[in-house]
Order: structure tokens, then C-alpha cells, then sequence
């Protein structure tokens, strides 16, 4: 390490000082979803886009909103529906007869943050579409490609799988959100305050508080933050245990895994913890920051058989066996 646990330390204090305001700013709005907020964080400063579901009204898209009112970033929504054609959200190329010569008309992807509204209601095809500009954080029109600018992040949500109207989407999109968000109805007590909320005086407009540059150096110290070769282990068979389950004494569940989490579940499963640590105040990560985001990394990855789906096996109860078998570090 080139820098102590305590140079870390206060580091994080220091960088993670904006943590709180923007919390407490988010929360004016959203009342409760307090793990969805958590996770909006975590996938802004890991720089990892995140796929929530939900039933409608459940502040799914209002949260990402106020997410993005409080950045002082371009902010981007997209409405996805049947008829959307992939160059309403790249782009095209636009032919102009006086000049007999195209230009280049970008499309709305060029933003920093992406509110993908039910993304689950378009073709593959479309859906696809992001596929580039989600990993390789550029965009191809034509036979020129444009990179994007910093902060990227994909924020989209999708209604249950089992409602009218919906397409699967593609495991090589669902592979790359760094998160699956799965969001449940409030408490009684919350649902009192939404309805007070949304029934009394309008509240105030959210105030932008985060630059561009303080998301970038933030990430940049999620990154440095220090994890033990240990937990890195750890992390590495927990995502073996999904491929490989009778390597780790879980031969019980190996007809019920389809395909196991892929490389990226390594990685994000490290990114994601870092970042877990850094809303924390700490410059380390441990078992219990993985344990926090395990969930939420794997249950998109690991794709279920037929046969889980009849005994009605979910991929979270598939990763909570998972967690159970790994030994801790």
C-alpha cells in the first residue's frame, strides 16, 4: 500500500463530507427507501449503472429524478415504449440535400445521467442499443464513435417481468448494471407521510450540491479505498460457489443454476463494497460490506433452470445459500 489505513481514513472524512447533504437533500423529497437511496450512492460513486424493479408508483422514477436535481450534471429522461427505434437514443445521421453531405445529430444518450423509464417495455433491439455506451462509455453513429462524457450513469427501471407489455431483457444488458434493485411497498408510517407530503404545500426545488469534478474525485478515492487480499478471496468464491456449488458443498442447488455469475460480478462485488465502505467514513472493506451488497450484485447474474422456476426457487434464495456455505474471512 502507498498510503496508511489512517492517511485513508481521513481521506474518506474528507472526501466523503458531501455524503450527508445529499442524503439529507435526496430524503426532503423521498420519504423511506432508504436502501434505494443507499444504493443510488453506491452506483454513483462506483460508477456502475443500476436496473431497479418495482410495480408502479413506488417513487422509483422520482427518486432517480431527485437524484439527478441534486448534481449539477445533464440529466436525461427516456420514456421506453414499443415503437422506440435504437437512433432515438444514440442518434442518426442526418442528410442534408443543399450541401449533398450528412451530419451527425447526437441523441439524448449524451448526458451525464440516463433515467431509462421502463426499460423492460422496448424490443430487444432497442434495449440493446446501450449496450456500447454502457460498458465502453462511447456511442457509434455511422462509422465515427463519441465518448461520453463524465459522470455516465444508466439509472433504469422496469416494472415485474409478469406484467402486460414487458420484454425480457437481454442477459448481455442485464450483465452490466452493477446493481438489481428490487423495491417494496412503504411502511404505513411512510405511506402517512407521503400522502401529507404530496397533498400539502409544494416543497422547495432540490438544491444542486455535487459537481461533476467532486463525483470524479470521489470515485477516485472508492477506488483507493484498501481491501485485504483475504476479502478478495472471499469475493472470488462467492462467485465460483454460483458456477461451481458442489465445490463448495452445495450440490443440492446445482440443477437449479442455469449459468452462474460472470467476471463482472468480481468486480462490481469489489467496486460495490468500496463504496458501501466510503458512505461509512471508512478507508477499508469488510465481510460485512460485501455480505451488505450481495445481494444486489448476484441476483441478476445467476440465471435459474426450469426446474428452479417450478419449485418456485428465486435467484435470492439461491445467493443467501451461497453466502451461508462461503466461509468468512
Amino acid at each position: 500500500m502507498n498510503v496508511s489505513i489512517e492517511q485513508l481514513q481521513a481521506t474518506v472524512a474528507a472526501e466523503a463530507s458531501f455524503v450527508e447533504r445529499l442524503t439529507a437533500e435526496i430524503n426532503r423529497v423521498i420519504v423511506g427507501q432508504s436502501h434505494l437511496i443507499d444504493r443510488l450512492l453506491i452506483g454513483l460513486l462506483a460508477n456502475g449503472h443500476i436496473l431497479i424493479e418495482g410495480v408502479p408508483g413506488l417513487a422509483k422514477t422520482l427518486s432517480v429524478k431527485t437524484l439527478s436535481d441534486a448534481l449539477q450534471t445533464r440529466f436525461q429522461r427516456l420514456q421506453f415504449t414499443p415503437d422506440l427505434l435504437p437512433a432515438d437514443l444514440i442518434g442518426t445521421m442526418i442528410y442534408n440535400p443543399q450541401t449533398a453531405s450528412f451530419s451527425v445529430k447526437k441523441g439524448p444518450l449524451f448526458a451525464n445521467i440516463i433515467l431509462a423509464d421502463e426499460i423492460n417495455r422496448a424490443p430487444a433491439k432497442v434495449q440493446s442499443a446501450l449496450l456500447e455506451a454502457m460498458q465502453e462509455r462511447q456511442v457509434t453513429i455511422g462509422e465515427t464513435t463519441y465518448p461520453l462524457d463524465e459522470p455516465f450513469l444508466v439509472l433504469a427501471t422496469q416494472n415485474p417481468i409478469e406484467q402486460e407489455g414487458t420484454y425480457p431483457l437481454p442477459e448481455a444488458q442485464v450483465d452490466r448494471f452493477m446493481l438489481h434493485l428490487l423495491v417494496g411497498y412503504p411502511t404505513p408510517a411512510e405511506e402517512r407521510e407521503i400522502m401529507d407530503r404530496n397533498t400539502g404545500a409544494p416543497l422547495a426545488p432540490v438544491e444542486r450540491i455535487i459537481s461533476p469534478d467532486d463525483i470524479v474525485r470521489a470515485r477516485k478515492v472508492v477506488r483507493e479505498i484498501y481491501i485485504d487480499d483475504k476479502v478478495k478471496d472471499y469475493i472470488v468464491s462467492l462467485v465460483v460457489a454460483t458456477r461451481e456449488p458442489e465445490t463448495f458443498g452445495l450440490g443440492d442447488i446445482r440443477d437449479l443454476i442455469s449459468f452462474g455469475a460472470s467476471p463482472r460480478a468480481t468486480i462490481y462485488l469489489n467496486l460495490a463494497a468500496k463504496a458501501h465502505a466510503f458512505l461509512r467514513g471508512r478507508g477499508y472493506v469488510t465481510p460485512e460490506d460485501i455480505k451488505a451488497v450481495g445481494a444486489d450484485v448476484l441476483r441478476h447474474r445467476v440465471l435459474l433452470t426450469y426446474e428452479a422456476e417450478a419449485e418456485e426457487v428465486t435467484a435470492d434464495m439461491i445467493v443467501k445459500k451461497v453466502f451461508d456455505a462461503v466461509e468468512v474471512p
